[in-house]
């Protein structure tokens, strides 16, 4: 395989910034899968909600949702799946017993307590490939892509509306004809 360069001007895959992003995802996040999985019996959306709720404690399930980055269905079946663990529980707010924030147990927050670490380990060792440096570096350029994307997302989602009936369920009907 040939080297992979990002281009401003791409014209193969591996010239995509978020084609090399989401192969590192899936590279170095594989070990983290496995320790979420094969220790913990939690999936790694999962781990991430619980990860966010120990950072920044209880939130409502539309904000815990907005903060990282999920679609709110997908959002409500890992809390519905980590509250049936024993991790979560659903605290109601005080005078509307209708609304409620996620919050974790003491269940949630020693298996945290107890997988963080390994999964900070998998990160150190990620990072040792990058001198202090390259990693400022590499930070300071995530932040500026972090807020060139939100411009973007702003002004793309007022461009082009997303219409899931027209994916890829659609395009299967019309080819059954």
């Amino acid at each position: 395989m040939s080297a992979m360069t990002l281009s401003r001007q791409a014209v193969r895959l591996d010239e995509l910034l978020n084609y090399r992003l989401m192969r590192l995802i899936a590279l170095s996040g594989a070990p983290v899968i496995r320790l979420c999985e094969g220790r913990h019996g939690i999936a790694r959306r999962e781990w991430r909600l619980l990860a966010h709720l120990a950072a920044h404690g209880p939130l409502s399930p539309s904000a815990l949702a907005e903060q990282i980055a999920l679609d709110r269905a997908r959002t409500s079946r890992a809390i519905g799946s980590l509250s049936a663990k024993g991790l979560v529980e659903r605290v109601a707010l005080p005078g509307d017993r209708r609304r409620a924030l996620v919050a974790l147990s003491d269940k949630g927050r020693a298996l945290h307590a107890e997988l963080f670490p390994q999964v900070a380990e998998l990160n150190r060792r990620l990072l040792a490939a990058l001198d202090d440096g390259l990693l400022a570096s590499l930070d300071t350029a995530l932040q500026r892509l972090d807020a060139q994307a939100q411009q973007i997302n702003r002004s793309f989602a007022t461009e082009v509306r997303a219409d899931r009936s027209r994916g890829a369920g659609r395009r299967a009907e019309t080819t059954s004809k």
